[in-house]
């Protein structure tokens, strides 16, 4: 056995024991509000729920997880935490006027903020779309589809695209397009119609034409309303987590329509994140870059390890020869061996958020939401053999 074959076994076998006997078991016992419903926001590294105020994606990304985790073969509850998840989405988060959710609430449900926010509605979609593929409820598709045809309604750009909010507030942003493509690609796998196809075709090509930087072909971050970089710092923003994310949805897109362009950008987009948004010293790709590819933030975030898994997967399944191939899986197990060290809290199955640029650890709560990060990444290196 080759030692990237040992190391990628090593690390599939360490991830799958610490996420179905440790981290599922912990964000449902502990992380489930069973007196006043959805997911708390955050769990302490002492093992106490922290009781603050609960912004809407999690639920919606709980349902996610718990999801996945049953496609995965975990034989703990998913029911308990997809039920309460999607019950938070339709009761307290939901405004029964609009059909629109709020982005944040207090523990009782009371609304803190209630304006619309395009990124909690693509994680809404994400969570109908992920229990829909493991239910097949006709009310779970009807449900959302039914916030993607409002949004398409009533947020759609003039051009291309979705605005933030109506009437406009600036600046547009890729992250909520994003992640509203991650949504379309779920239902287009979970059986869903022909217009998520059409929504993900218009972000591809706007990702391409729009969001790419022209010259180096790096991903900005936010623009005014034409979408035209912003001026000043904010237009040069690079993320690398981000561009290894967009490189993971890019290559799902290039084996569901053939078209590689969308494969040479998204190896481009993953080269810059490897190259200059990860450090070697640490293992860990960084927080942001500017868009000369020196680094603006060099704290190194844990959802970041994530995706830099699940990009470089992409990358071994369309690898044209197996030494590409085994490149791609070591740089997925490099990955994977990065994510694992901020799994070391007294508390196995919570995990560090923040790594700071000398390698320690920030000592704050564990936030919920970053479990649909870890268990996406687990899964995708679990497809992965040498």
């Amino acid at each position: 056995m080759s030692d990237t074959a040992s190391r990628l076994t090593s690390a599939q076998t360490s991830l799958r024991q610490w996420l179905f006997d440790k981290a599922l078991p912990i964000w449902w016992d502990i992380g489930g509000d069973r007196e006043k419903g959805g997911f708390y926001e955050k769990i302490n590294l002492d093992g106490t729920p922290c009781d603050v105020d609960r912004r809407t994606r999690v639920a919606a990304r709980q349902v996610y997880s718990y999801a996945l985790a049953k496609t995965m073969g975990y034989d703990g509850d998913t029911d308990g935490p997809i039920d309460q998840g999607l019950a938070w989405l339709s009761g307290p988060a939901r405004n029964a006027e609009t059909g629109y959710l709020y982005a944040v609430l207090k523990p009782n449900g009371e609304v803190v903020k209630g304006e619309f926010d395009f990124y909690d509605h693509a994680f809404a979609m994400l969570a109908y779309a992920s229990a829909f593929a493991v239910r097949k409820d006709p009310a779970l598709e009807a449900a959302g589809t039914a916030i993607r045809d409002a949004i398409v309604r009533d947020y759609s750009h003039p051009v291309r695209g979705f605005e933030e909010s109506n009437p406009r507030t600036l600046p547009l942003k890729t992250n909520p397009h994003m992640h509203m493509f991650e949504a379309c690609l779920a239902w287009l796998e979970a059986g869903g119609d022909s217009k998520w196809r059409d929504i993900a075709a218009m972000i591809a090509d706007l990702c391409l034409d729009k969001f790419l930087h022209p010259e180096n072909g790096s991903l900005r971050e936010y623009f005014d309303g034409d979408w035209n970089p912003l001026e000043g710092e904010m237009g040069r923003i690079i993320e690398p987590g981000h561009q290894f994310e967009w490189g993971w949805l890019l290559l799902r897109w290039t084996k569901m329509t053939g078209d590689p362009k969308y494969a040479k950008a998204a190896h481009r987009l993953i080269q810059i994140a490897q190259d200059y948004g990860t450090d070697p010293a640490r293992n860990a790709t960084v927080f942001e870059l500017w868009d000369d590819f020196s680094v603006k933030d060099n704290k190194s975030r844990l959802w970041a390890q994530t995706e830099r898994m699940k990009a470089y997967v992409k990358l071994a399944d369309a690898a044209p020869s197996p030494a590409e191939r085994e490149a791609a899986i070591a740089g997925a197990v490099s990955g994977a061996e990065g994510l694992m060290l901020y799994f070391n809290t007294e508390i196995e199955g919570l995990y560090s958020d923040r790594m700071r640029p000398d390698g320690t650890f920030e000592t704050e709560p564990a936030p919920a939401s970053t479990l649909y990060h870890i268990i996406c990444a687990i899964d995708e290196l679990a497809t992965l053999s040498l």
